[in-house]
């Protein structure tokens, strides 16, 4: 296969895997987060390798830029991040307790978790998402492939249909950029001074 054609294919099956995608999902994403919010709510998000540095990149994005400019901020925290903690949980115990031990000392009733994993299957993220539905917690899973068992345990999954964990990372990073978009829109009440404000200093980036 030429390296045109491998590239071209590549885009045609994200394009058509992206028009797959069940946009209610999302959207029952942004309520969750929003209802959240409102109750003043922790988010706890949380992946292996890609999904690791996907769930990162998403707190930093809406950590700062969802209520930029607002008194009452949005609270969330990436798991994948505390290295030293991640480690000696790992070692000390088991890698497949990596998350659910560090939620055990923050999670609460009106908080949010949010487990990333292309197969579905990865054990240390469900094992979180267990954790949290045990303490009522509202979970969501984003998946590639089947689903995986993710899909059936969490209240609400963002199912990625496709057979390709580049092309499940791809896009599991495109629904968490357009998910932000809408959130900036709808929890900015003043979207005229808070959504302008908000556009002109990302265009001084």
């Amino acid at each position: 296969m030429s390296g045109h054609k491998h590239y071209t294919d590549y885009f045609k099956q994200v394009s058509e895997t992206l028009n797959k995608i069940n946009v209610s999902e999302l959207e029952a994403v942004s309520r969750a987060i929003i209802d959240c919010y409102k109750r003043d709510g922790m988010i706890y998000i949380f992946g292996n390798g890609g999904s690791s540095a996907t769930a990162s990149h998403v707190a930093g994005d809406y950590l700062k830029g969802i209520t930029f400019g607002l008194d009452k901020r949005l609270k969330i925290i990436c798991l994948s991040d505390n290295t030293p903690g991640l480690m000696a949980i790992a070692n000390d115990i088991s890698y497949d307790d990596i998350f659910s031990e560090q939620l055990k000392s923050f999670i609460k009733p009106g908080d949010l978790a949010i487990g990333i994993s292309g197969s579905g299957n990865s054990e240390n993220v469900l094992k979180a998402l267990k954790l949290a539905k045990d303490k009522k917690v509202e979970t969501i899973a984003l998946a590639g492939y089947s689903g995986g068992k993710a899909k059936s345990l969490v209240d609400i999954c963002i199912h990625i249909p496709v057979n390709d964990m580049e092309m499940t990372e791809d896009l599991h990073l495109l629904c968490f950029h357009a998910i932000k978009q809408n959130l900036i829109k709808t929890i900015n009440t003043n979207q005229d001074s808070l959504g302008g404000k908000y556009d002109q200093r990302m265009k001084e980036c």
